[in-house]
């Protein structure tokens, strides 16, 4: 499932420096908002999500409830994101 980041962000933008592949994080009114469209919880890219690697507040950066997805979904989205693209072995 896509992640989305929760109301104790403090605004640092580590997550949105690490989600320069899919882009799928930005600066939003008040905290970093997640874009479930692009986030593929890093399936393609890094065996974990690096917005929960990078986040200096535990539980800041967490799964999205309203966007579950299986890995073979996240990965197709990852496909459609990444068009000829190869993924990282050992991402999916």
């Amino acid at each position: 499932m896509a992640y989305k980041i929760t109301d104790e962000c403090i605004s640092c933008g580590a997550c949105e420096a690490e989600c320069d592949i899919n882009n799928a994080i930005s600066e939003g009114e008040v905290i970093y908002v997640i874009d479930p469209d692009k986030c593929t919880e890093c399936a393609g890219n890094y065996p974990s999500p690096r917005c929960v690697d990078v986040c200096p507040i535990d539980g800041c950066c967490i799964p999205d409830p309203e966007h579950e997805e299986t890995k073979e979904q996240l990965f197709e989205k990852w496909r459609r994101l990444h068009p000829g693209e190869e993924p990282t072995p050992g991402t999916y």
